[in-house]
């Protein structure tokens, strides 16, 4: 009997023990990410990278002397599922800090629940400008780049090589979709949709037959320039229709906001000659010789037999940069975990970034790249040497700046600093 009773309390003991005390022994941080949906190839690549980063973090002694542990959800790339998996995350599984999303109305969801919970977020794939701009937050970070600084590199290629002429915008109709075209328009002279015309397609829910009466569209328009503001499968989707119905031989096609995955997805053939920006990819550690981007390339090769992307890299980042702040400011506080990384530089898979300290953009080199021809891709190893490096710009020429930033929170009805 006594045996029995000492069984029933402790097991009533794990039941009444708040979650965040039985988890002091470790530092448990939070990736939403969309393991299912449009999103997923992007997702896979976060998921990988962070995994990766812990291993190395946990067998360096963790954070402060603790273990880290990643507790995940499935975004699905959608907004409302997003609050549902963060508030758990934090006020069940007791996390210090969020992370993860591809999506930039997910980024929006995860920023202001963290921020209702004084949490640090950080964005890892959210191109919107809105995600640091007008629905910017103290408690949110974003360490990719975002659609303004793709599209000023863009613009920059675009004006030069397509002076005078005609685009057409096929856009994903959501934050990121809107931004980023409104974006490109002022940096290609494109702003008047009665000659620029566009055609937005639903998201996440689009469908083949979307794509279909978008390029029906454009085929009848007949554009110089065919920029497609899709994302991840909808991209892919789209790209391989357009070159099935023949629109590569008349028409230059733009991706604003490349990546890997979506690379691969369209395959080498399809991808040829399509022009777009990133932030970084596994071949720029090697092009500009950055030791510790050419170690995170091999050792992530080495266990997933595949190159990482911008989205592992920028997840692998995070958690590094986490670590540094809360190691610098010796808390796990958010308060001091924000301070600390306010106008924090740092050099970590490229060369040197920092963390803005009137919007938490993470300001650094930004990259015009083509999508190379089959034959190329194809002598890789992996299959996924898909990038020609056009040129690059620095971080404080390519992001927008203090005026800027707070004319558009003015204009939006916010404050002009971060709450």
């Amino acid at each position: 009997m006594k045996q029995l009773a000492r069984i029933l309390t402790a097991v009533f003991l794990l039941l009444v023990i708040p979650v965040a005390l039985l988890a002091q022994g470790t530092v448990k941080v939070g990736l939403n990410y969309p393991k299912t949906g449009p999103y997923a190839a992007e997702g896979l690549d976060q998921w990988r990278a962070a995994e990766l980063a812990v291993e190395e973090i946990n067998a360096a002694g963790g954070i402060l002397g603790k273990p880290v542990e990643i507790v995940w959800r499935d975004s699905q790339s959608k907004p409302e599922v997003t609050v549902v998996n963060v508030s758990e995350m934090i006020d069940k599984d007791g996390v210090k800090m969020v992370f993860g999303g591809a999506s930039s109305a997910v980024a929006v969801a995860a920023g202001k629940v963290c921020d209702e919970k004084k949490t640090p977020f950080f964005a890892t794939l959210s191109y919107s400008t809105a995600t640091t701009g007008t629905e910017g937050r103290w408690t949110t970070f974003r360490e990719c780049y975002d659609s303004w600084m793709a599209a000023k590199i863009l613009g920059a290629n675009l004006k030069k090589n397509f002076p005078g002429k005609k685009y057409l915008y096929i856009t994903a109709d959501y934050t990121w979709g809107w931004t980023t075209e409104a974006s490109l328009r002022q940096f290609t002279d494109t702003k008047d949709e009665t000659i620029h015309k566009k055609f937005k397609t639903p998201f996440p829910t689009a469908a083949t037959e979307d794509f279909r009466k978008a390029l029906g569209f454009a085929k009848m328009v007949k554009p110089d320039v065919l920029v497609l503001v899709l994302f991840g499968n909808d991209m892919v989707e789209a790209i391989r229709l357009a070159t099935s119905m023949g629109m590569k031989e008349t028409m230059q096609i733009v991706v604003p906001n490349m990546t890997l995955a979506m690379a691969e997805g369209g395959g080498p053939k399809v991808m040829e000659g399509v022009i777009g920006a990133l932030p970084w990819d596994w071949s720029i550690p090697y092009k500009y010789n950055y030791t510790r981007g050419k170690s995170f390339v091999e050792k992530f090769a080495a266990k997933y037999n595949r190159y990482p992307s911008t989205s592992g890299a920028s997840a692998y980042t995070i958690l590094y940069e986490y670590k540094s702040a809360v190691e610098r400011a010796n808390s796990l506080e958010t308060a001091a975990v924000v301070k600390a990384l306010e106008g924090h530089e740092y050099t970590l898979l490229k060369d040197k970034q920092y963390w803005r300290g009137f919007d938490h953009q993470s300001v650094q080199s930004i990259y015009l790249v083509k999508c190379k021809p089959e034959v190329e891709v194809l002598k890789d190893k992996y299959k996924l040497d898909y990038f020609e490096i056009l040129s690059s710009m620095p971080g404080e020429e390519a992001a927008v700046s203090m005026a800027e930033w707070k004319s558009e929170r003015k204009a939006a009805g916010k404050s002009e600093t971060l709450q």
